[in-house]
């Protein structure tokens, strides 16, 4: 059982948290393949309760943990202070999927109680100067890189902080009217930034998504979600389908722009060599394949509700899927590939069809030449033949070039090949100025178009 949670926390998915549980989840550019650690895996890092007969049947899927620490909390340090909030406890983790997409998990408890302005202020300073963040004196992503073997490691775009509130902000959030309860969930969600104005019209597109249950309550944007009320091992599983939804938004930020880059790169090819160009191909078709299986494997296997499928996580999976915009962005990203492959598959073809064509032109280029060699080579034979027969009518004292001695016999030798050469010549242009069309005319010049129907249904006469 977890430290700040009631005793009921490992029979119910319900429970009364004493202390106020944050966990940040940071994108972490580049890939980190997974490798064999003392480690093991995710489901044995956390307690996920009875969810983890549905993650052990699914291990080769999940992230796994490259580093798991617990760091004393002053060892931590934000740009701007703790905001009066701090830390009871932090543990640092980083997961990385199979195809190598890591994510940072800095998971928090509060040592007091917290309110929703000194939270929603210390979610904004953790997000928006995550890059500032500090521990051991340098910045978090430099001391993550020492204990990962100095591999250089960097914070992406995508961050989620799930907050599981405990105390005094627990009850207030469960027990308070609705208005109130709307004024503490708008600012913690939307970090202080977007001040709530009870008088103003309720607008969808603003306000979290609120699911209130009695016992439990989730609210939900983009970048924050508060979870109340719930057991730790249903907080660990919610934090498993956040890991998995983060890292799937950065696999389809990094497709969307190898995408283009790859676009780029058969826009820019200028060569007429065919090595370049099929390498050019292979190259392409090397990294659409890649790409797709990073919408496979590191996407798709992350949006649905098949690793843990339960309704208490099915609908935070979804609201979380929505508010990111996934499906819509691997839709799209599916079809960017589709037709990059489309694309690399006609280049492919118009080569394979220029080089049949230059074949085909340099057979018939040689095939002419052997034939005019042989249609020259022949009369020069027979005379050399004729002239080297010693036979009555040539004469050893004249010269082969005498036309008056062997006039005949070149006439002989050369007549029948000057004829052929004609009358090839007369068959090939009637070939090439024949008249016709090499398809064949269809049986009607136009189609008959029915007249048009009046609004009554009835031909128009």
């Amino acid at each position: 059982m977890l430290p700040g949670t009631s005793a009921n926390a490992t029979v119910l998915d319900s429970a009364t948290r004493d202390r106020t549980r944050v966990l940040l989840l940071f994108s972490l550019s580049g890939r980190l393949r997974p490798r064999d650690t003392a480690l093991g895996a995710l489901v044995d890092r956390y307690d996920y309760g009875r969810f983890a007969s549905h993650l052990m049947t699914s291990q080769d899927v999940l992230p796994v943990p490259v580093l798991d620490e617990q760091i004393a909390p002053r060892r931590l340090r934000l740009p701007h202070g703790d905001h009066g909030l701090g830390l009871a406890s932090l543990r640092i983790l980083v997961v990385t999927t199979p195809r190598g997409d890591a994510t940072l998990v800095v998971d928090c408890s509060f040592a007091g109680e917290t309110t929703a302005g000194d939270l929603a202020v210390w979610l904004a300073t953790t997000c928006f100067d995550r890059e500032r963040i500090e521990l051991d004196d340098r910045q978090l992503p430099q001391t993550l890189a020492a204990r990962l073997g100095g591999r250089p490691l960097a914070l992406g775009q995508n961050v989620h902080q799930l907050v599981f509130p405990g105390g005094r902000l627990q009850r207030e959030l469960l027990s308070a009217d609705e208005a109130r309860k709307a004024i503490l969930l708008n600012e913690i969600v939307y970090r202080g930034r977007m001040p709530w104005n009870p008088a103003t019209p309720y607008d969808a597109s603003l306000a979290p998504h609120v699911r209130n249950h009695g016992l439990t309550l989730s609210a939900l944007g983009r970048g924050v979600s508060v979870q109340a009320g719930w057991a730790p091992h249903v907080e660990n599983g919610l934090v498993l389908v956040a890991v998995g939804m983060i890292s799937a938004l950065s696999v389809l930020q990094r497709t969307r722009l190898a995408a283009f880059a790859m676009m780029k790169a058969n826009e820019q090819a200028l060569t007429d060599s065919p090595t370049e160009i099929r390498s050019l191909i292979s190259r392409l078709s090397a990294g659409v394949n890649e790409l797709q299986l990073d919408l496979a494997f590191g996407v798709e296997a992350y949006v649905d509700s098949l690793l843990i499928p339960e309704m208490v996580t099915e609908a935070f999976q979804s609201s979380l899927r929505d508010a990111l915009g996934i499906r819509d962005s691997l839709e799209n990203s599916a079809r960017m590939v589709e037709r990059l492959t489309s694309v690399i598959s006609a280049r492919s073809a118009a080569l394979d069809a220029e080089l049949a064509e230059r074949d085909d032109r340099r057979d018939r280029t040689v095939s002419g030449l052997v034939a005019a060699a042989t249609l020259i080579a022949l009369p020069p034979t027979l005379l050399l033949a004729f002239f080297g027969v010693n036979g009555t009518n040539v004469d050893e004292h004249r010269s082969i070039l005498d036309m008056s001695a062997y006039g005949t016999a070149y006439a002989l030798a050369w007549l029948p090949f000057v004829v052929l050469v004609v009358i090839g010549w007369l068959l090939l242009r009637r070939v090439s100025t024949r008249s016709g069309s090499l398809l064949p005319a269809p049986d009607d010049a136009f189609a008959p178009v029915p007249p048009p129907r009046s609004p009554s249904g009835n031909r128009r006469p």
